[in-house]
């Protein structure tokens, strides 16, 4: 096969995501630089839920946000100490899953205004009643490479809870099940005026894919070519990729990497998929352990 020499600044506008292959990606808390201060806490109810949103779109593999990440070291140190218990459920060090991207905002303005009518809250966060008023919430959006630190692409959205008459509202664990008599739906209009400006945010992270270089490596070679992304990352049988080896051009003064070349050598196809693995057969080409794989 005729050895080619592309730029992978290229090479990314035309391997975007298909087939919704999928990035590692977390939450950090959003700030609550508005002042809002109401029965549950808005930064921390925001991050939930954009986690939770993010993780049922299926384009994403959520990880932990710094809390989670934190407790599940402070359970290695402990294992680490030789006073727990040992064999297969102590939890082993260095097999975290690293974030590729990182999600961080802000939330810089919420309006709300009820009505004087108030709702019951039915069982474990039901409310049915009468709403009145106006939610409305302001949330500046950043997505960053974890690799680099710089902002891959930044938005502004605006929540906003449009209702009026009867309704039902669900607040659930994202709002930490909050219960008993809520004056005028004050948290419910928040809540959704939140839940609408999640939604807008996932869609904004979804479109920003297309920008986003997928990768993976050859782990094995030889009799059986096996690649280091399964079904978690959205990989299918059928799906056919390129393989080659990837040179970094770095910057000698700030040890930034500035551009890649590619030199492509070779074809998969993947025959069997797994949860973490692939299995493939080669189609064109040779393909030796470490190279570099990419979309086709």
């Amino acid at each position: 096969m005729k050895q080619v020499i592309l730029l992978l600044s290229m090479v990314s506008m035309v391997f975007a995501a298909e087939g919704n292959l999928r990035y590692t990606i977390t939450v950090e808390k959003f700030k609550n630089e508005a002042g809002w201060h109401g029965r549950w806490n808005i930064g921390d109810g925001f991050t939930t839920m954009m986690t939770n949103a993010l993780n049922k779109s299926g384009h994403f593999i959520v990880l932990g946000d710094a809390e989670m990440r934190g407790a599940a070291m402070a359970e290695q140190d402990l294992a680490a100490t030789g006073r727990m218990a040992g064999g297969k459920k102590t939890p082993q060090m260095g097999r975290m899953t690293p974030a590729q991207l990182l999600v961080r905002g802000s939330i810089t303005h919420v309006e709300n205004t009820t009505a004087t009518s108030s709702g019951r809250v039915r069982f474990k966060g039901i409310s049915l009643g009468k709403s009145g008023g106006k939610g409305e919430v302001n949330i500046t959006m950043y997505l960053v490479d974890s690799e680099t630190g710089q902002v891959k692409a930044s938005t502004e959205v605006v929540g906003k809870a449009k209702r009026s008459g009867v309704s039902l509202g669900y607040y659930g664990s994202a709002l930490s099940g909050l219960t008993g008599d809520l004056a005028g739906f004050e948290k419910d209009n928040v809540g959704k005026a939140c839940a609408d400006a999640v939604d807008q945010g996932v869609k904004f992270l979804v479109d920003q894919l297309e920008d986003v270089q997928w990768e993976a490596t050859v782990i094995m070679a030889g009799s059986k070519t096996v690649l280091n992304r399964g079904t978690r990352e959205g990989v299918a049988a059928g799906d056919r990729f390129i393989a080659g080896e990837v040179e970094e051009l770095v910057d000698p003064d700030t040890g930034e990497v500035l551009d890649y070349s590619m030199n492509i050598v070779g074809e998969l196809e993947v025959t069997q998929v797994k949860e973490k693995v692939a299995y493939c057969k080669v189609v064109s080409g040779t393909v030796e352990k470490g190279m570099s794989v990419f979309p086709k």
